[in-house]
């Protein structure tokens, strides 16, 4: 590949947090930087603006008609949008209430149940969470620290170290995908303008009237009744709660195949 002379290449960005150098604005100013603003509000204001408007409408013009400021002041404060974004993902995940891996008399499985829960929610508060933390390295002070409470926990279950990751993506990548499917299923009904229930009969209903898909609809009707809960909040709670279950059970086994 041909180079143009004198041209020198950028490196691939690669986090926010790896940039090593401190965030920009603070008490000081000078050379027109915009009073009134810090990080910590920019970051705040993004995702407050993610939670209410979604991903695909978010940009730093957006941000800014916001914050009353012009768009170029907020390069005082990030580089990109992207670290805007790695820095709400992160701020996000300071949320999360983590439990004490290290007390003495706590059980792994309440705590992981704990852990598994605090993240679900989280990914239903904020669907836009999902393709951020699909996208970026998450390795924020927030995102250390929840992964750093599982890691613990999980060790102390009692699993050979070879299998502790693969217990830690069995896990998180299920809470992951389910928090992911109900966070935009959640946002789909609000913006439809309708209930969780009126969004789902309706889409029953439709699929059952189609030729091509009505048997499959049919063919799980037993599964369905079988399944419990009057609402589609109290169906999707049986539903997590069943399969973490499995999921724990299935830890256990394992640390007793392992003895």
């Amino acid at each position: 590949m041909v180079r143009t002379a004198g041209r020198s290449e950028r490196p691939a960005r690669t986090s926010v947090w790896l940039e090593g150098k401190e965030p920009r604005g603070g008490a000081s100013r000078g050379g027109g930087q915009p009073s009134g603003l810090d990080r910590d509000l920019i970051t705040r204001t993004t995702v407050r603006l993610l939670d209410a408007e979604g991903l695909a409408k978010f940009s730093m013009r957006r941000l800014a008609a916001e914050l009353n400021v012009t768009a170029m002041s907020l390069y005082w404060y990030v580089d990109t949008k992207d670290d805007l974004l790695e820095l709400a993902l992160d701020a996000a995940f300071g949320e999360m209430d983590l439990p004490d891996p290290d007390a003495g008399d706590a059980d792994w499985r309440d705590q992981l149940r704990a852990l598994a829960t605090a993240y679900r929610g989280l990914l239903v508060r904020h669907p836009w969470l999902s393709p951020l933390a699909g996208t970026f390295l998450n390795i924020g002070p927030h995102s250390r620290g929840f992964s750093s409470a599982v890691q613990r926990v999980v060790r102390r279950t009692g699993l050979p170290a070879q299998g502790q990751m693969g217990a830690t993506s069995a896990v998180f990548q299920f809470v992951y995908g389910f928090g992911t499917i109900e966070g935009h299923f959640i946002a789909r009904c609000a913006a439809a303008g309708m209930t969780q229930e009126a969004y789902f009969r309706k889409a029953m209903s439709s699929v059952a009237g189609d030729p091509d898909l009505g048997d499959v609809v049919r063919r799980s009707a037993d599964l369905m009744a079988a399944r419990g809960g009057d609402t589609v909040e109290e169906m999707r709670e049986r539903d997590f709660t069943f399969a973490l279950e499995l999921l724990i059970a299935g830890i256990e086994a394992m640390v007793e195949r392992a003895e």
